[in-house]
């Protein structure tokens, strides 16, 4: 469809443009965003929505942050890519602060959570490949888990319905119950070189680790030279309260994987690992990527760890955390209908038991952006910069939704 006497397509235009030319692989909302401004993102027709999805758990820092905008076009000024082949100072920088907030070792900028994952796991293969030389080792990963959508982050993700058409995918994985010690050990081999999780389940459900779970996986991890791999590309980056979520339980992982918020939007992923397992796993020419800590990605991700230490992000997370449960409580005990309350920190689900997908469409008409987490879940993952006002604005559309239905 070709612009008409020099006017711009209205929003149904773009939408059937788009239906013609890209993929459909999303079933997208029928609405195409223009810009957005703080906590708000504005359509082409200047419609405005309160947004508590930020990208699906990315824009931490909200619209428009002028620091953040200025670090990127000053970096486009400079210099954007490179290669590996070289040193760049934004990526020892990024890297530098990255190690400090996480406290792991040493780092590996990608592009995405899912290459992140990928990386993750051919670290953990190839520490147990270093020790006695097999490549049968096995993974423990989690049913209900998310870890990506690339054939290898595919295979441990617990979800047959994502996997059962790609088939067969890497081998040598198993799957246990989250939260469920015994699941785990009864899944535990003599070829087990790691077991994989998310601290916090987020495509799972909003599901949080306990913290006696964690602890005894450490444990075993211990006593059996298993390496523990925590994915928090979802529910890393401040979103809980923490930095990652590990902090708050006060396990280290031997490897752990970050991305969305890390970037605030531009792409850019890291899988981290102590010193241990970076001087016995991955060697030179063993992993690589093309675009993974160019200087543009890393000007982003050190800006972004500089305004969450400036902008106290984590302390603005614990106060305003508390208020966003009190409300879904109060949504719960209103409504029938919500079955549970669950998460951590500024990321959050409702249960209902019914599809919510009606309910988040209806909010979105109210301008009200929300995404959900399977059928019958609402997940609330705001920019970490959200106010108790917007908490209250985000319920008072959310309950007539809800009310509605």
């Amino acid at each position: 469809m070709e612009q008409i006497s020099g006017q711009k397509p209205d929003m149904g235009e773009y939408i059937q443009q788009a239906e013609s030319v890209l993929l459909h692989t999303y079933n997208r909302y029928q609405i195409v965003l223009d810009r957005g401004e703080g906590v708000y993102l504005y359509d082409i027709e200047g419609k405005k929505y309160l947004d508590f999805c930020a990208g699906i758990a990315v824009f931490a820092l909200g619209y428009g942050n002028e620091e953040y905008n200025n670090a990127l076009k000053s970096q486009i000024d400079k210099l954007i890519h490179t290669s590996n082949y070289y040193y760049n100072v934004p990526a020892i920088e990024a890297a530098k602060k990255i190690k400090e907030a996480s406290g792991m070792d040493r780092v590996f900028f990608t592009n995405s959570g899912a290459e992140s994952n990928e990386g993750a796991i051919k670290a953990a293969r190839k520490y147990a490949f270093l020790k006695d030389g097999s490549t049968d080792h096995e993974i423990i990963a989690m049913h209900h888990s998310f870890h990506g959508r690339t054939m290898g982050a595919l295979a441990v993700t617990g979800n047959a319905h994502y996997r059962e058409a790609f088939e067969p995918l890497i081998g040598n994985v198993r799957f246990a119950d989250f939260n469920d010690y015994e699941s785990v050990l009864a899944q535990v081999t003599g070829k087990t070189c790691a077991i994989m999780l998310e601290p916090v389940q987020g495509e799972g459900g909003l599901q949080p680790a306990s913290e006696e779970f964690l602890k005894k996986l450490r444990e075993l991890c211990d006593q059996r030279d298993i390496l523990l791999v925590f994915d928090e590309v979802q529910c890393g980056m401040g979103r809980t309260g923490y930095m990652y979520a590990w902090q708050k339980y006060g396990v280290k992982p031997d490897i752990m994987t970050t991305a969305k918020a890390l970037g605030c939007g531009v792409p850019v992923g890291a899988f981290l690992m102590t010193e241990r397992v970076a001087q016995r796993s991955l060697e030179a020419g063993d992993h690589g990527t093309t675009y993974g800590g160019n200087p543009l990605a890393c000007a982003a991700a050190e800006k972004v760890l500089d305004l969450f230490e400036k902008n106290h992000i984590i302390e603005h997370v614990r106060e305003v955390a508390p208020y966003l449960e009190q409300r879904l409580e109060e949504l719960k005990d209103r409504f029938p209908c919500v079955t549970e309350r669950r998460g951590m920190g500024l990321m959050q689900g409702l249960v209902f038991d019914r599809p919510v997908r009606d309910m988040i469409a209806a909010a979105m008409e109210k301008g009200l952006i929300l995404i959900n987490a399977g059928a019958n879940i609402i997940r609330f993952v705001p920019p970490l910069t959200i106010t108790k006002e917007n908490v209250d604005e985000m319920v008072s559309i959310l309950g007539q939704c809800i009310e509605n239905a």
